[in-house]
């Protein structure tokens, strides 16, 4: 096959076969397609997308460029959860250990941080010690040990994905819904996940910024989890405000922490008890969602999900004391209150404006070679339809140089609006898509 041939084709329009999809795929992980000619098939694939069976065997092709991950000597289902991104995000910190608890095992392969968006990975290393680099061996005998584990993805598994990525992130291709949906698919695939929990961001502080756009998504990711067999349900929830109050990687595991204590915020609490209860559903481990909301609110309740929390944390190498001794985590160096300009409703919060004042910061990267600052963020003290009074506090700007703080606190205020006007609380949740 000639490469030039598949790009001409897809810039075409036209469809192409599983064969030239694999050829592809295949040769560019093995360096005989070069990542210029890569980079002319994504941009045709941006404007002319791919059909459900392209997609489909895309996202093959991906799984199969690399290891696989199987969890079949078990007799439980095994589950995983991916978020498309948002800001202060912290589900996964939650969720996990309550899902766990409630006896199914949560095998989650997470990503870092990048642009206004916050990643699972840098979270947990704030934690000290903690080790998010697990080989695939230390994963299985993980699960197998504790029913939870969280790791980066290793190099063996999706190599295709994670090239392509890469690519896509300095070509301008991110946004193809195709391109997402085999990228999220073919790692939750290869990791071994027999259940597979989707939470589809939709607002300003989400890359899919309309409900039709993140419907689509959702839609193509459940079917392909479909077609491989694996139980998928997805939940299109709103990022129009952050979730919880905490921005910033170390700020996060403490509201995650706060949350498995019961002691949470109320919209994080809500996502997390709704998306577990999904989880348990389709593991067959109650009979409906209202009862596994029931379930792991009992879970919360006994402090066994905060119990599930330490020992994913010991077993990872971390320093389990921090569930109980927050001085333990990264401390930033200066501490801003930021004070209400006026009396009045909050009115709209700027979720992705927040995310990009935490990340100048330093709780963000540009590149995934940049450093962060695990100490520093932003910390809310209200939410949208909370009145407040000229002069309260409205959060607090967690930094590490004076000036950097001062500048922040007002990127911050342009992303609050406040006024006389009293506005309703956004629905949290917006729609379900399952493949059941």
């Amino acid at each position: 096959m000639q490469v030039a041939e598949l790009i001409i084709k897809k810039r075409n329009g036209q469809k192409l076969s599983e064969a030239e999809i694999v050829y592809l795929v295949d040769s560019y992980v093995l360096g005989q397609v070069t990542d210029y000619q890569m980079a002319a098939w994504l941009m045709a694939v941006y404007f002319q997308g791919l059909d459900a069976v392209e997609t489909f065997a895309l996202t093959k092709a991906m799984i199969e460029s690399g290891e696989t991950i199987s969890f079949s000597f078990l007799k439980s289902p095994v589950a995983d959860k991916h978020s498309t991104g948002g800001v202060g995000d912290t589900t996964t910190l939650v969720l996990a250990p309550l899902v766990s608890a409630a006896g199914v095992p949560v095998a989650k392969v997470s990503g870092r941080g990048l642009g206004f968006t916050g990643g699972t990975i840098d979270k947990l290393e704030s934690i000290p010690g903690f080790c998010a680099e697990l080989s695939n061996e230390e994963f299985v005998a993980q699960i197998n040990q504790i029913g939870l584990a969280i790791t980066a993805q290793t190099a063996n598994l999706v190599p295709a994905d994670k090239k392509i990525y890469g690519l896509r992130d300095v070509t301008g291709t991110v946004e193809s819904l195709p391109l997402i949906a085999a990228s999220i698919m073919s790692k939750k695939i290869a990791a071994g996940a027999n259940i597979i929990l989707l939470d589809v961001k939709v607002g300003k502080g989400a890359f899919m910024e309309t409900l039709n756009k993140a419907t689509e998504l959702a839609q193509m990711m459940v079917e392909l989890g479909k077609k491989f067999g694996v139980a998928t349900t997805a939940i299109i929830s709103s990022m129009e405000e952050p979730l919880g109050y905490a921005i910033g990687n170390s700020l996060e595991v403490q509201e995650a922490i706060d949350t498995l204590k019961g002691e949470g915020p109320g919209d994080l609490t809500e996502l997390c008890l709704q998306l577990g209860a999904e989880i348990l559903f389709l593991a067959k481990k109650v009979q409906g969602v209202t009862e596994g909301q029931q379930l792991l609110q009992n879970i919360l309740k006994s402090g066994k999900g905060l119990e599930k929390f330490a020992q994913l944390i010991k077993h990872q190498k971390g320093n389990p004391r921090v569930v109980n001794e927050p001085s333990l985590l990264p401390s930033a160096a200066i501490v801003l209150p930021l004070l209400s300009p006026r009396s009045g409703y909050i009115n709209e919060v700027d979720s992705r404006g927040l995310g990009n004042a935490a990340a100048y910061l330093g709780a963000g990267r540009s590149n995934m070679e940049s450093a962060i600052d695990l100490s520093v963020g932003i910390k809310l003290t209200g939410k949208v339809g909370d009145y407040i009074e000229k002069n309260d506090v409205l959060g607090y700007i967690y930094a590490s140089d004076p000036r950097v703080g001062e500048t922040a606190k007002y990127k911050v205020l342009e992303c609050i609006k406040i006024s006389m006007i009293k506005v309703e609380k956004p629905t949290l949740i917006l729609d379900r898509i399952t493949s059941n």
